[in-house]
């Protein structure tokens, strides 16, 4: 029984010896430094129909209204509907996107260019950019946090929404 005590003291002080070799970059992971595991991602220009679009959240946004920049003027610009324009796409199923993404958009598989185009959920409607997301008909789509705003959805809910070109 000793004899696998000492192997087994043995192979566990080569295996921790070979942790000091790890990479900087890991030495964050339980508070070690500032930094985290992972690198800031960087922002993506995410191509728009809008000349000015809104400008990217702030760095350390925490709140709907500071992740929200769109303007007064967008989100009028939004709720000018005309009713029952538009050719009807499909229903699909929606989750809040990218918080990161300033707009009032969708990010659906019932597309596949970018276009305006309208959505509606709840008895609401508004216009929005419909960007295609490449997936399959069906996999759901990704909505703004402005349009899941106007439209009165909960942020948190999956929910149906039918979609509108043209």
């Amino acid at each position: 029984m000793t004899r696998v005590s000492f192997y087994f003291g043995l192979t566990s002080m080569v295996i921790l010896s070979g942790c000091a070799a790890l990479p900087d970059r890991f030495s964050g992971l339980f508070g070690g430094g500032n930094d985290g595991l992972l690198p800031a991602p960087e922002a993506v220009s995410e191509q728009t129909l809008d000349d000015s679009p809104p400008p990217p959240p702030p760095d350390g946004a925490s709140t709907v209204e500071e992740f929200d920049t769109t303007d007064d003027v967008d989100r009028a610009a939004a709720l000018d509907v005309a009713t029952g324009g538009g050719l009807s796409l499909g229903v699909t199923t929606v989750t809040l996107g990218d918080v990161t993404q300033p707009g009032i958009w969708v990010r659906t598989p019932l597309v596949s260019d970018l276009q305006m185009g309208r959505a509606e959920a709840g008895g609401e409607s508004i216009n929005l950019e419909l960007r295609p997301s490449g997936g399959a008909v069906g996999s759901g789509s990704q909505m703004s946090l402005a349009a899941m705003r106007l439209l009165g959805l909960s942020l948190t809910d999956v929910v149906e929404v039918r979609i509108y070109g043209g």
